[in-house]
């Protein structure tokens, strides 16, 4: 009989009495994370600065609601009551689709390392923004600090996270609200002539897809994470909720205020003034046409303060991961060592193309999410259980739906990629159940 790794062994189901109500914990929390400057900031920003409104508003809207019903439908929903039903976390969920062996890489290691990317972007900008204020301090030294910060957090465990993340996620949600209503009355007059006379060259469809393709990829590991939000729900109710709202209402919440930001900016005669006529789609420009420069400066601070929490959550994640999936290596070296490459991304400027960072996470768990989506129907709407070593069905379809999700990396043109990868990872993985390539189950 196989021997199961330690991460099985150990795994305990979260009990009820552990569990609270949507609203205290899978709703608040999704919501902090997608009101991440960082998310919201680069909506508008597809085929060049501006040119997701090259169109006019209602395409980008539409598209950041298309996108916000696929993350809770296809990326959220089934992860959810995977952990519900079985209480159990998404490493150990894994391994019914990935095998017993195969769930330490896929998705135990991958989510941990892919947490040290979200760090490397979060300490990119925010480190632009604190720099606006910190001027007399090197972007590379407030990055190295940043960085270490989050990543020390990270391994101090979830109780010092959440003393730095209870009401800092208010702050961007308030921002955006004033700029909302300071910004509103310009969007009958905004002109989407201008950005497309700009050189925003992307079609309609072109737009759309772009769109949510962004959006998809920023969610995807989120998505993947409902498994562990779903251990503390205490019902199918609760997945629901939590994810409609906290999924679906804040991200077209802050998308569409986002879009309407930027229209009303450039419809007013006002704060195009300010803009110099010319593109500038930037925090710093767009918020000192709206607030002035001083009062701009604070808000730069009191974003890239709010979005400390997120890059404390990554390292806790990445950390959890290593030493779940390699108990027998030194967590702290571990963790240090992806601290050091994250804020090595971020002074080198690779995490500043969001874009494509978010587009390789969309790549790598939309065909996890779409296989754990395929298996819970397969084993009608259950766990099967974990099987045994390298599960072939499960590797089969992440290996085809990460090569069909990556490509847009290399400019091969793949529409709506992260759903694209979702779809492949699901049907091979189907197919392949169907013709027996399923590892037998184990537990």
């Amino acid at each position: 009989m196989e021997t199961q790794p330690s991460y099985l062994a150990n795994a305990q189901p979260n009990p009820s009495s552990n569990r609270a109500p949507w609203y205290k914990n899978t709703a608040p929390t999704y919501a902090g994370i997608i009101l991440w400057f960082v998310f919201w900031q680069d909506i508008v920003n597809t085929g060049g600065a501006g040119g997701g409104l090259a169109r006019g508003i209602w395409l980008p809207i539409t598209a950041v609601a298309t996108a916000a019903v696929l993350c809770h439908f296809l990326f959220y929903l089934v992860p959810g009551l995977f952990g519900l039903k079985t209480g159990l976390p998404l490493y150990v969920i894994g391994s019914g689709v990935f095998g017993a062996r195969g769930g330490i890489l896929m998705p135990g290691l991958l989510m941990g390392l892919l947490q040290f990317g979200w760090v490397a972007v979060n300490v990119y900008f925010s480190s632009l923004l604190l720099h606006q204020t910190l001027t007399m301090v090197p972007l590379w030294a407030i990055m190295a600090a940043w960085g270490a910060l989050a990543t020390f957090m990270g391994l101090k465990g979830i109780h010092y996270v959440a003393k730095v993340s209870t009401y800092l996620p208010l702050i961007p949600l308030v921002i955006l609200i004033v700029l909302l209503v300071k910004t509103i009355g310009g969007v009958s007059d905004f002109k989407p002539e201008l950005f497309t006379i700009s050189g925003a060259s992307l079609s309609s469809f072109g737009i759309f897809a772009a769109i949510v393709a962004y959006v998809v990829g920023f969610f995807a590991t989120a998505g993947a994470a409902g498994v562990d939000f779903g251990t503390n729900s205490r019902n199918a109710a609760d997945v629901q909720k939590g994810g409609l709202v906290g999924v679906t209402l804040a991200m077209i919440f802050t998308g569409v205020a986002a879009i309407l930001i930027i229209a009303g900016v450039y419809g007013n005669p006002l704060t195009l003034a300010k803009l110099g006529g010319t593109l500038q789609v930037t925090d710093s420009g767009v918020l000192s046409a709206i607030l002035g420069g001083g009062a701009a400066k604070v808000v730069m601070f009191l974003l890239a303060l709010a979005a400390f929490p997120a890059a404390c959550f990554s390292s806790l994640i990445a950390a959890n991961s290593f030493k779940t999936m390699l108990p027998k290596v030194n967590a702290n070296l571990s963790v240090a060592i992806g601290g050091a490459v994250a804020i090595a991304l971020a002074i080198s400027g690779v995490a500043g193309k969001a874009a494509a960072i978010f587009g390789f996470i969309g790549a790598s768990f939309g065909p996890i999410c779409g296989a754990l989506v395929m298996d819970y129907f397969l084993s009608g709407r259950t766990w099967s259980g974990a099987r045994a070593g390298f599960n072939p069905a499960g590797w089969a379809a992440w290996a085809l739906g990460f090569t069909v999700g990556v490509l847009p990396n290399f400019g091969v043109n793949v529409p709506i990629a992260p759903v694209s990868a979702f779809v492949v990872g699901a049907v091979v993985y189907g197919i392949c159940a169907k013709l027996g390539m399923q590892s037998k189950v184990v537990k």
